[in-house]
This record gives structure tokens, sequence and C-alpha cells, in this order.
């Protein structure tokens, strides 16, 4: 798997140190400190003296010593998972998912709680108060917590830590929940749309090369996209990268809000499916489309009956997935990326309807078809990945090298 590369010019020891620190986080049985000069391209007296720095501080151990032809045996650094956390937490129109993780990804401890129509004062309160639980259940020292990273859904205002009228969130019209949060629980507080944090999230488990490039497609309430290039997730200028609900993939489709046909937000989410079932007469009766949590079980009770091979259910998921298929290819034409990664809170539910049919649909439309395929994954977080990658962002801003650390300032 490729690593980043360090640089051995002056005034460039804390991006060499994440660049020793991530290499040794995603090699799977640990690395020596020769192992670490091949793969960072640091001279052996950086190795050695970052490599000593990072044992002092706790965040590397020696892990026993191996031979591996003449000479003295190699001490084997690994990370020492625990002696950093983070927390993590997703906002959805339903439900607050909190996690603590530590340095390696893994997930320590976890809680969620039901939001239901509730003011965001409440929501907020609910968040920093289960926050509060989830460390103090984990009986980790607060002062190895790095901080809480909240996934939300967009639009944001990253300067001021404000969410800005998300959909399905009744009220939240600016509400400054990156303040609230840090008020209430005493920690840093990091604010990222949940699409972006599901990226992070994707690229921390280091399954990818880290100067890969990847396209997140996030299912949930709604349906978001981000980005991966070199091993970064890119956030956009106002921090709102990913915002697709008006791609247009249905001409025919119902009627947006935007004044246009067809739009993702009207034709892919949750909510359009439901609709589209229950005008094909696949229910009795119709749910209220504002009722998050009744659209949620009718959507599961959907796919469950697909899965289970009724033909009628089948047909609608199999127009949902080339629906689908259509944004991904165009995403994909777009950013010229090295494949497609799908997940979210309701990925889990559609993985084994989707999976097999999208690849040939994405490929049918590519513009680069005659070149090659692009590869089409779900996510290994699972149904957390909100959750995962919002203390990924943590993590990812402490502990993570990246070129414009090394900008100077004037």
């Amino acid at each position: 798997m490729a690593m980043r590369r360090g640089t051995n010019l002056p005034r460039m020891g804390d991006f060499n140190q994440s660049v020793i620190l991530e290499a040794i986080r995603r090699s799977v049985d640990g690395l020596s400190r020769i192992e670490l000069v091949d793969a960072t391209g640091l001279s052996a007296q950086t190795v050695t003296n970052i490599t000593r720095r990072l044992l002092d501080e706790g965040l590397i151990a020696e892990a026993g010593r191996t031979i591996n032809g003449p000479g003295k045996p190699r001490v084997t650094l690994r990370l020492v998972a625990e002696s950093r956390f983070a927390v993590g937490v997703h906002l959805d129109p339903a439900v607050i998912t909190v996690v603590l993780l530590d340095m390696s990804g893994a997930v320590r401890r976890r809680r969620s709680v039901r939001t239901g129509d509730k003011a965001p004062e409440s929501i907020a309160d609910a968040m920093a108060h289960t926050v509060e639980t989830v460390v103090e259940d984990s009986a980790v020292d607060r002062r190895l917590v790095a901080g809480v990273g909240v996934a939300v859904p967009g639009p944001l205002d990253a300067e001021r830590g404000t969410v800005i009228d998300p959909p399905k969130l009744r009220g939240w019209r600016r509400v400054p929940l990156r303040a609230v949060v840090a008020e209430a629980s005493g920690f840093d507080v990091m604010l990222e749309k949940d699409t972006v944090a599901a990226a992070v999230g994707e690229q921390w488990t280091g399954r990818w090369a880290a100067d890969g490039s990847f396209v997140f497609v996030y299912l949930g309430t709604g349906i978001g996209a981000s980005l991966v290039r070199d091993g970064d997730a890119i956030r956009g200028s106002s921090r709102n990268f990913g915002e697709i609900g008006h791609i247009i993939v249905d001409p025919a489709g119902p009627a947006c809000s935007c004044g246009a046909r067809g739009c993702v937000d009207v034709v892919c989410t949750p909510q359009a499916i439901v609709e589209r079932a229950e005008r094909a007469g696949l229910f009795a009766d119709t749910v209220d489309p504002e009722d998050v949590q009744a659209v949620e079980a009718r959507f599961t009770r959907l796919c469950e009956r697909a899965t289970d091979g009724e033909p009628a259910a089948v047909a609608a998921l199999e127009t949902a997935a080339a629906h689908l298929s259509i944004l991904i290819a165009v995403l994909s034409d777009l950013l010229d990326v090295d494949r497609v990664v799908l997940g979210g809170p309701c990925w889990a539910i559609l993985s084994d309807l989707y999976l097999p049919i999208l690849p040939e649909m994405v490929h049918r439309r590519s513009a680069t078809r005659a070149l090659r395929s692009i590869p089409i994954d779900g996510t290994v977080v699972g149904e957390d990945v909100g959750a995962v990658g919002a203390a990924c962002v943590v993590l990812d801003a402490v502990l993570t090298p990246r070129a414009s650390d090394l900008y100077l300032d004037d």
C-alpha cells in the first residue's frame, strides 16, 4: 500500500512526525525503523529522533524484535491505540448516534438516542449529555480525548459552527451547534458535514491507499456525496462540497422544489422511493412524508420484502438502483476517481440488492467504459459511518500529514 513521503527539509518536524505515525498506524503488524526509512523517504537519523519522541509520548510502543538476514534484530514499532481517543456524534433527523474511538479507529463505546420532533435546544442538550455518558461509561481518562466531532446534514456555516436549515430538522435555522456542544461537554468540537465525515472515516480505516481517490455516495434520509483525492477529503470553499440533491436523474420524474423535474432529492431518497412504491400500490395506505420515522419504517419494510423475493418490491428497488446509477455515473465521470464507495444509514439494507446490479448499470453509462470499469464497493465502517467518521475527523486533524501544514505564515 502506498505511503505518504516525508521531507528532510528544515522546519518540517511536525509534518514528518505525522508521516511516521500514519505509516505505523496503517501497517498491520507494525514497522521497524529501517522499514520506516523505506516507506517515508526520511533519513535514518530523522526516523530515529521522531520515533524516540513518539515512544516518550506513549503514541507508539516497541512490540518485539524480528530477525531478517544478517545484522542486529529489528525492533517492531506499533501504534498504542489507547493513547488517544475521539468522540464522534452523528445528527440524523431521526436519531443521534455517539461513538468513542481509539486511535486505531476501533469503536470502544456506542450509544444512540431517538430525537423525535424536538426543538434544536433539546436535541443539542441530548447530544451533549450522550457524549458525557459515553465518555464516563468508557472509564477513559478525559485528558486523552482529543475532542468531539459532530457530523450534521448540510448546509453548514463552518466558520461560525452553525447548522443552516437542514432538511427534515424543523426549526434548525442557524443553530450554533459547535458552541453549544463545546460549552456543555467541555471538549473542543469540530463540526463537519455528515457526507464528508463518512469519507474521512472510510479513509481512516486504511482500506484504501493513502494517496488514492474515491467518491463516497452517502445514503441516508437524504443523499449526498463526498470526495477523497490524494488521501484527503475535499471540503470546498464553504465546506459544503457534495450537495447533489438537484442533479437530474429522471427528467420524467416528480417536480422538485428547485423547479426542475426528477432531481435526486425527489427520486433517489428513501422518502421518494416509498412514495413511488405507494403510488404503485405496494402499500394499502400512505405515510406522512414529513414523518421521518414512519418513512424509515416503511422503507425498511419495502427492502425486506424485496430481499424475500417479492417481485413488485424487487422491481421498485431495481428502479431506484437505476436512478442511483445515473447519479454515480455523473459523479465518477466528472471527478475521475479510482473507485466509488457507498455507505450511510440506509446502505446495510440496500447492499445485497444494489451491489450485484449497480456496477454494470454504471459501466453502461460511464464515459470511460472503453478504458476501465469503475470499482463500486460498500463501506466497511457500517451504518454508524457518520458518527465514526466524525470521530475520525478529530483524529485526522490531529494526526494525518497534509501538504497545507507546510505553508509558512506571513
